[in-house]
């Protein structure tokens, strides 16, 4: 007989206000934080909490805006000592704590919310919570009767922590307490919000002695039964159970073989982690077993599984569950030899929450933060990720622009004018490296121009008028000027003597100054014809690039580069002219290795997209050379056209025809492309053409090309499209030539993006062709499955791996991207998997060459074209799962 027990976890969670949530504590509470938010400056600070003995302090050092409320005196019996005061924040959209945290540490963080009317309206608010630039979830205090319990865990990303509440209406935003407990990295799957923390007994107040301040909930059912021990239980695994929730358990009451509980989240769409723990505690006999099949919603999570006497063991599902109609089954069944009936301890479920926005570069926000706090700006904006969410963006702050998530934002512009500012200039400046714009002007700084303004290469508009520095300006600077830098100074701008710097005591007569000035007139006009003359005489000669033997980048710059060749092809801009043409760098439409890309505009008469070597790239002026020499000799419909390139002293930058359509990438994940809005999910159509495109210009550079071409950097973001969705591949930077002679490969310190990085060429250094084709299958694997190329969240973190665990299980519909909603043909899906796992081989004499593959992709199209049904022919994939054999342990190379 089976017995099925719904259990809603909204109302266990409105529910848990009542219970006993009994807490312990770490003795030396290390790496614990204890906020009590809203606690007056008058009040003890810190404290010790009588229930749990946990210490905590005051919230107002960790957070500069928000004020005090108390809740209503009718209600603070209800609540815990941590609720009877509050902040509130009436005053900006988003409001953040700053907590100090240990990078790379696994957090459990824990939010509590206590309305109790402080306000006198008796409103329930409703607002957002972020952690950091990652939206966490909506609440709603009156779904949960004026109390509610939030928990997540999540693995800081640096030394800085942001627990941000935000508005979403009318609403103010309130907190009553903040915790975060260190948890063991090896423990619980990140990020993940979690559901009730259930333990399986008749007690209330059973756990003290929980070791990371997990907050249990008794639960139980009339028709379970208790079983218990006196014994102690062994907790030496990372979890650490509290003794309380192991030495008791629950089994059917009435003998069932089968043990079966009901979840229900938030969210059909929600996907489910159940945590269970488990603890033998009777002693059974030689020919006694308790023996019992764990699944989820009818998917195996263990078979024939054994509690261990005395011994605590976890069990979980490493994949996250899809509940469907908002339904978890649990099922614990007894197997047939098992002489005992199933059994649980305890039990936690976890929804995950996609935390996918990438922080604010690290450097760069510690920079902006010691900016604010030398100057004491009070910007109520200033709190949390300066650049994103964008709708976040610090005032006076412009960052770099992505869809990309995983893209890392900096910080490019800053705009403290007329902000009341005192003292020199910040030194920190310096640490902002993406700097393009800075504008300090209508402020009180006093001392002289900094040097480091020189040093910082990125830097494109200065204005430091209205402001009593004084001094010279440093020569550097000025030498920046005549490369383009607008330098902003109050005086004369044609006066080298500017804010001060002329010395009053020399003063010469107006007659020699007349002279002086007619001589350098006379000399200007000579130097002009001079000029005109050699101009003309030279009209007929090759422009070579010049550079200085002093230029930093001038010692990489000649290994073999024809400079004459460069000079030939396309045109070469001036700095000023790229400035121009983007409009001063206005809109940025992507970050590589390279430098930034940004859109421009030649006379209004063709779009571009140009790619500024950024200061800090891993690339330089080899592969500026390397990326323009290539592109000048080779020319194929499905490879980017360079339009031309600029080389002036320290600004390199290539210019290439626009790519309306962005890059592949951005279109699988269907995130927003810079000045497109939404992007709408791309067909199975579109994308066998996209690769087929793809491996066209593939094709080209390794057999069209003499000498042959590899590309070495083949990933979804160096994959462009047109306003037709045509595909074309960028980003040479990385690409190398076979040497003369019919070398199949060539020896090379190896590059690449991990995940795509062939795992051949990684262990051994010999590029050949085949390094392509492996990339290309990773990038084929996405267009199929739209999966992250590397996921740690997943069971299988590479996608090759992951794909063929899935395929194994022969279950396509579970592999294909679901954005697609089944529309496509099986036959031409299943031939494309084969093609892509094929050329992911990791031994590279197994994988097609890139006009094998085009010949498999063009049938695949024409398949998938022919007006077959979705279910036909489906003794194909049968044959096909039969003769192809997918290895779990595919080699992949690991990040460098």
């Amino acid at each position: 007989m089976e017995s099925s027990h719904a259990l809603l976890l909204i109302a266990l969670i409105a529910t848990s206000a009542i219970f006993h949530l009994v807490q312990a504590q770490d003795p030396d509470q290390e790496g614990f934080i204890s906020l009590d938010c809203g606690l007056p400056p008058t009040d003890p600070s810190p404290y010790i909490e009588p229930i749990t003995r946990l210490k905590f302090t005051s919230d107002s050092n960790f957070i500069q805006s928000g004020q005090i409320g108390r809740t209503d005196t009718t209600l603070q019996a209800q609540f815990p000592k941590q609720h009877t005061t509050l902040r509130y924040f009436p005053d900006g959209l988003r409001n953040c704590y700053n907590l100090t945290v240990k990078k790379g540490t696994n957090y459990l963080i824990r939010a509590r919310f206590g309305y109790g009317n402080y306000d006198g309206l008796n409103s329930f608010p409703k607002f957002d919570l972020y952690v950091g630039p990652n939206f966490w979830m909506t609440l709603d205090l009156k779904r949960y009767e004026n109390f509610s319990w939030e928990e997540i865990t999540h693995i800081a990303r640096s030394d800085s922590l942001d627990i941000c509440l935000v508005k979403n209406g009318e609403s103010i935003p309130l907190i009553s307490a903040l915790e975060l407990r260190p948890l063991p990295n090896n423990s619980y799957i990140t990020t993940a919000g979690l559901g009730p923390r259930l333990t399986l007994d008749c007690g209330k107040s059973r756990y003290p002695d929980d070791a990371y301040d997990r907050a249990w909930i008794s639960y139980f059912q009339d028709d379970w039964k208790q079983i218990s021990t006196g014994l102690t239980v062994n907790t030496s695994d990372s979890f650490r159970l509290p003794q309380a929730a192991l030495k008791t358990a629950g089994i059917p009451a009435f003998g069932s073989s089968t043990f079966v509980d009901k979840e229900y989240p938030d969210s059909s769409q929600d996907r489910v982690y159940m945590y269970l723990h488990f603890s033998e505690v009777q002693v059974l006999a030689a020919n006694e077993t308790r023996e019992f099949d764990i699944s989820f919603n009818n998917d195996s999570v263990i078979q024939s599984y054994k509690p261990v006497y005395l011994q605590s063991k976890t069990v979980y599902n490493k994949l996250p569950v899809i509940c469907e109609d908002k339904e978890c089954v649990l099922s614990l069944k007894k197997t047939p030899k098992s002489t005992h009936p199933p059994m649980l301890n305890a039990i936690e479920v976890f929804t995950v929450t996609e935390f996918l926005q990438s922080e604010t570069f690290e450097s760069d926000v510690i920079a902006i933060k010691n900016i604010r706090a030398t100057y004491g700006v009070k910007r109520i904006s200033w709190q949390g990720d300066p650049c994103v969410p964008r709708k976040f963006l610090w005032e006076g702050l412009n960052c770099t622009e992505s869809t990309d998530t995983y893209t890392v934002p900096r910080i490019t512009s800053l705009d403290l004018s007329s902000s009341g500012l005192t003292g020199t200039i910040a030194a920190e400046i310096f640490h902002l490296t993406n700097l393009v714009k800075l504008d300090l002007s209508n402020n009180k700084l006093v001392g002289g121009v900094p040097e480091f303004l020189a040093n910082m290469k990125s830097l494109v508009l200065l204005n430091l008028t209205k402001n009593d520095l004084n001094g010279s300006i440093p020569q550097a600077l000025r030498d920046r000027e005549k490369k383009g830098l607008r330098l902003l100074v109050d005086g004369d701008e044609n006066n080298p003597c500017r804010a001060g710097a002329c010395d009053p005591k020399k003063k010469f007569p107006v007659l020699i100054v007349a002279l002086v000035a007619s001589a350098v007139v006379v000399a200007l006009v000579a130097l002009a014809l001079f000029f005109v003359f050699r101009k003309k005489k030279a009209s007929n000669h090759v422009e070579a690039i010049p550079r200085s033997p002093t230029t930093p980048l001038a010692n990489v710059a000649s290994n073999g580069i024809s400079e004459t060749l460069i000079g030939t092809k396309r045109k070469k801009f001036t700095y000023s002219e790229v400035i121009k043409m983007t409009n001063n760098f206005q809109r940025a439409l992507g970050e590589g290795g390279f430098g930034t890309v940004y859109h421009g505009d030649l006379d209004g008469s063709q779009q571009v997209a140009v790619k500024l070597l950024s200061q800090s790239s891993t690339q330089g002026y080899k592969e500026f050379k390397a990326e323009v020499e290539l592109l000048l000799r080779v020319h194929h419909i499905n490879l980017v056209n360079l339009v031309g390139y600029c080389d002036e002293g320290d600004h390199l930058a290539l210019i290439y025809e626009y790519m309306s359509n962005g890059d592949l990438k951005h279109h699988l994940s269907g995130e927003a492309w810079p000045g497109k809005g939404k992007i709408s999910v791309l067909s199975w159509n579109t994308r066998l053409r996209i690769a087929i495109d793809a491996a066209l210009g593939l094709e080209y550079l390794h057999i069209g090309c003499r000498p042959s071409m590899v590309h070495r950097d083949v990933k979804s973001t160096n994959i462009l499209l047109d306003e037709k969705f045509s595909a074309k591949i960028a980003d040479f930077g990385l690409s190398r030539s076979f040497q003369v002679g019919g070398e199949s490969h060539v020896s090379t310190v190896v590059a690449g993006t991990p995940g795509y990085l062939d795992p051949e060429y990684y262990k051994t250094g010999r590029l050949a062709e085949m390094s392509d084709v492996y990339s290309f299958g990773i990038v084929l694997l996405e267009i199929i499955t739209n999966q992250r190329v590397i996921d740690q969240t997943r069971e299988k973190s590479h996608i090759t791996e992951w794909t063929a665990f899935m395929l194994n299980r022969g279950d396509i519909t579970r592999i294909m991207d679901p954005n697609l909603q089944g529309d496509y043909n099986s036959r031409s899906v299943w031939r494309a998997l084969e093609v892509a796992m094929l050329c992911a081989n990791p031994m590279s004499e197994k994988r097609p060459s890139m006009s094998q593959v085009i010949i498999e992709l063009k049938e695949c199209f024409r398949s998938e074209n022919s007006g077959n049904s979705n279910n036909q022919d489906m003794n194909s994939q049968n044959s096909l799962e039969q003769s192809m054999s997918f290895d779990t342990k595919v080699a992949t190379p690991s990040a460098r």
